[in-house]
């Protein structure tokens, strides 16, 4: 593990009490989340989208303040759901803000989530999918939009236009170079994690796999990685490639924290989504040094270069920034992390 950062799942709504987290509340949170982050020289804040959620739906603005607020850290999610985008929009929206962040997106697409209502990419207009999960629709308009972010002509220029006419095929703007090796697909699957390398993009792998096959999620997921890289050697591209995994992973250092999480510690679990039975990854709570010994025999986080903590955006920045630093202190150096403010 070379680096790890958070994933929020970024709900808000009644806290219990009377108290109530707002979408704005849930917004400035993150900000000020990313910005104590990168203080502590942690690598990465990325925040899972939802349409029709109360939860993220558009992370571009918020990405953007995180930039413009931040030195080293990098911003990104996981995932945005592609069945809900114009595939040329979000190319100009990724690029600016990969620009804006000196190259810090760490933009991580899919298929998306299971939804709370039905086929809601098609009240956002994107109608078509012979596939019942809109998978199909999802793969056309990443393929788009990679085409977009490489730079390839995506209209026809108008000789005749007032602004500068010509001919030719023009690409959207912004351009921002190496966008591409930024992106990462969302796998769930050795199929898609297959895809995924065959077709030159990163892979994050979530905290569940759509098989279940008796073997521990560790080692369902060490494999779904090295099917990844192996479709990466076959496809010829160059470099290495980028894997990460998340893992709920809660450092008891007080009595607070033993309150929370101290009945946390589970085992694996098996359930079903989308129809397909599924292996879930299990959640990690204890004292520092019983930590380590434990992430140390996960085989995925030993394979993967990074490391995502899912945190409860429900509990404040404060506590998060206390589990965060808790770990960064205690856990993750033994793992092999070093802060991004080292050379």
């Amino acid at each position: 593990m070379e680096r790890f950062g958070t994933l929020s799942f970024g709900h808000y709504g009644p806290l219990g009490g009377g108290r109530i987290l707002t979408a704005r509340d849930s917004l400035l949170q993150a900000i000020d989340l990313a910005q104590g982050m990168d203080d502590l020289g942690v690598n990465g804040i990325s925040f899972r989208v939802h349409h029709f959620a109360r939860q993220q739906s558009s992370p571009m603005p918020l990405l953007a303040a995180i930039a413009a607020k931040t030195e080293r850290i990098e911003m990104g999610t996981g995932v945005i759901d592609m069945r809900y985008e114009n595939p040329l929009y979000l190319a100009e929206e990724a690029a600016a803000v990969d620009l804006i962040s000196d190259g810090r997106l760490a933009l991580g697409v899919s298929r998306g989530s299971p939804e709370t209502v039905v086929r809601g990419y098609e009240a956002f207009g994107y109608t078509g999918a012979k596939d019942p999960r809109g998978a199909d629709l999802a793969r056309e308009h990443f393929d788009t939009f990679l085409r977009a972010i490489d730079g390839e002509p995506m209209a026809q220029r108008d000789p005749d236009s007032p602004f500068g006419g010509g001919t030719g095929g023009q690409p959207v703007e912004p351009h921002s170079p190496g966008l591409r090796s930024r992106v990462w697909w969302g796998a769930g699957s050795r199929e898609t994690a297959e895809w995924a390398g065959r077709i030159g993009v990163n892979l994050m792998s979530s905290t569940l796999l759509t098989e279940a096959t008796g073997q521990p999620f560790d080692l369902l997921q060490a494999e779904q990685i090295d099917a990844f890289r192996a479709a990466w050697r076959e496809a010829g591209h160059p470099g290495t490639p980028r894997v990460s995994v998340s893992r709920s992973i809660f450092p008891i250092t007080t009595a607070q924290d033993a309150m929370y999480f101290g009945h946390s510690q589970d085992g694996d679990g098996i359930g079903y989504i989308d129809g397909f039975r599924s292996t879930f990854g299990k959640t990690y709570a204890d004292e520092p040094d019983a930590l380590v010994e434990q992430l140390n025999q996960d085989a995925a986080i030993a394979s993967a270069d990074t490391l995502m903590l899912t945190i409860p955006s429900q509990l404040g920045v404060e506590f998060n920034l206390r589990i965060v630093k808790a770990f960064a202190d205690h856990v993750a150096p033994a793992l092999g992390w070093k802060p991004n403010t080292v050379a």
